[in-house]
C-alpha cells in the first residue's frame, strides 16, 4: 500500500533512531514503528534549528593595545637605589657563639633538669618531672628513669580489666600501687593502661600526687585506735606495744609498713577488694591526730588529756 504525500510531508523532518540492543531485528518489525509502539516515541529527533551567536555591543568595555611593547624583548629588575644610611644586618652566622652553660640552660628550660641529671638553673634534679628523658624509643617498651624521690613504691595488685566497644571489646591492665617514705608519709594510687609496666607507672604517679602524713608516736605506732570504711571494705586499727610489729594482712600491712609504722594491729572486717581497703586504711589514718594537737585546740596541758 502506498503511502499518501500528506504522510510523507509530516515524517520528513523528522528522523528516526533505533536502539542498537534491537539492531537485530529487521526493520519491517511491527514493535519498531514508532506509530505503533510509543515506546519507541523518544527516539524521534526533532529537526536542529541553527544558534546564532550573540554580539558584543558597542558600548562594552574599550580595550587598549600596547603598540609600543615588544613581547620578544627581555625585560630587566632594575632595583631602587640604596639610602645613604643603611646599615646591612648582621649575618647568622656571624655573633657571638654560645657557650657550654648556655646551651645546657636552654635544653633544661625546655626539657628539665632531669634530661641531663645536672641542673644549671638551681632545680631539684630528684623532683619527679613528667618530662623526664626515655631510655628507649616510642611505646610501652620505653622504660622511664627510676624518679629518686625518696619514695618505694610497692605493688598491690595488678587486674585485667575490658571495656566493650562497638567493634569488640578492649583488654587493659589495672596497677594499684602503694608509695611511701617509711618516715610518715604514704600514698596510694591506681591507674590503667594496655600494659602491665605503663600502668604502674601511672599509678605510682597517682600515688604521689595523694601522699598524706600518718601520725606517730616515739614508739612508731598510733596515737590512738581508729576504724574507717571505703565502700564496702572496712578497716580496723589499733596500737600495740613496742615489739609487737605489724599485725595486719593484704593491702592494710603494706600501706602500715610503707608508713614507716612498726607496731600496729590491723584487720580487715569487710570486703577483699584490695584497693578499697588500702584506701580505707588511708582513711582511717586521715581522723587519727596527735596528743599535741588535741591539748592545743582545747586549750589545756598534755597532762590533762589523762585524767
Amino acid at each position: 500500500m502506498a503511502a499518501s504525500p500528506s504522510s510523507l510531508s509530516t515524517f520528513s523532518s523528522l528522523s528516526i533512531h533505533h536502539p542498537p540492543r534491537l539492531s537485530h531485528l529487521p526493520s519491517s518489525h511491527p514493535s519498531l514503528s514508532p506509530l505503533k509502539n510509543p515506546k519507541y516515541s523518544l527516539f524521534l529527533l526533532p529537526k536542529v534549528t541553527k544558534i546564532s551567536p550573540v554580539k558584543a555591543t558597542s558600548g562594552g568595555a574599550e580595550t587598549i593595545y600596547f603598540d609600543n611593547v615588544d613581547p620578544e624583548e627581555v625585560s630587566t629588575f632594575d632595583p631602587p637605589e640604596r639610602p645613604e644610611d643603611f646599615v646591612p644586618p648582621p649575618s647568622f652566622d656571624e655573633g657571638p657563639i654560645e657557650t657550654e652553660d648556655e646551651i645546657a640552660r636552654g635544653y633544661e628550660e625546655i626539657y628539665g633538669p632531669a634530661y641531663s641529671g645536672e641542673t644549671f638553673l638551681g632545680n631539684d634534679i630528684y623532683v619527679m618531672d613528667p618530662k623526664v628523658k626515655k631510655t628507649s624509643g616510642f611505646g610501652s617498651q620505653g622504660q622511664r628513669e627510676k624518679v629518686k624521690d625518696g619514695f618505694d613504691e610497692r605493688v598491690v595488685q595488678v587486674s585485667r580489666v575490658t571495656k566493650v566497644v562497638k567493634g569488640g571489646k578492649q583488654l587493659h591492665f589495672r596497677a594499684v600501687v602503694v608509695v611511701g617514705d617509711k618516715k610518715g608519709h604514704v600514698g596510694v594510687g591506681v591507674g590503667k593502661a594496655k600494659e602491665v609496666a605503663v600502668a604502674v607507672q601511672k599509678s605510682a604517679v597517682n600515688a604521689r600526687r595523694n601522699v598524706i602524713t600518718v601520725p606517730m608516736t616515739k614508739y612508731l605506732t598510733f596515737p590512738h585506735r581508729s576504724d574507717a570504711d571505703y565502700g564496702a571494705a572496712k578497716v580496723m586499727l589499733r596500737p600495740a606495744s613496742p615489739g609487737t610489729g605489724v599485725i595486719a594482712g593484704g593491702a592494710v600491712r603494706i600501706v602500715l609498713e610503707l608508713a614507716g609504722v612498726e607496731n600496729a594491729l590491723g584487720k580487715q572486717l569487710g570486703s577483699n577488694n584490695p584497693l578499697n581497703n588500702a584506701r580505707a586504711t588511708v582513711v582511717a589514718v586521715l581522723k587519727m591526730r596527735q596528743f599535741s594537737e588535741v591539748a592545743q585546740e582545747r586549750g589545756i596541758p598534755m597532762e590533762e588529756l589523762w585524767k
